[in-house]
């Protein structure tokens, strides 16, 4: 590991906050930001941007389902309060612009429900939902 990753790490685990917010973001730091950046903006193919589109598929039945079915977040070692909180988190900050208007908090209940179906093909199932949202709008366009 490069010494600026191990003290970024380092610096990000000292920081405490009293705000769930800012928890979120700690959090999200240390179990997200190794492989999709601080920013958010992935190392795509490999590992998708959490900019813009989650933002977007969200608004799909399955694309909140997904969204905590990812190895990545239905395997963080956070509890399910916390995981809400970071997935909600990423959404805000870096997705505000492309969630829809009637977007509700992710809850914990809908993460422990979630976490508990294994999903085989994380790649496959985020191609079908960017066809279902390409498509939703092409016809709302029409």
């Amino acid at each position: 590991m490069h010494r600026s990753s191990v003290t970024f790490f380092l610096a990000a685990s000292l920081l405490v906050s009293a705000n769930s917010s800012a928890d979120a973001r700690v959090d999200y730091l240390l179990h997200c930001a190794g492989c999709h950046l601080p920013d958010g903006s992935g190392v795509p193919p490999d590992m998708p941007s959490l900019r813009g589109d989650p933002g977007k598929i969200v608004s799909l039945p399955q694309g909140r389902d997904y969204l905590l079915r990812v190895p990545g977040a239905s395997q963080a070692l956070l509890d399910n309060a916390d995981l809400a909180q970071v997935v909600n988190y990423m959404m805000t900050e870096f997705n505000r612009d492309s969630l829809p208007a009637d977007f509700k908090p992710f809850t914990e209940k809908e993460v422990a429900e979630a976490r508990g179906r294994v999903l085989a093909d994380p790649a496959k199932l985020r191609a079908e939902l960017w066809e279902q949202y390409e498509a939703r709008e092409t016809t709302l366009l029409q």
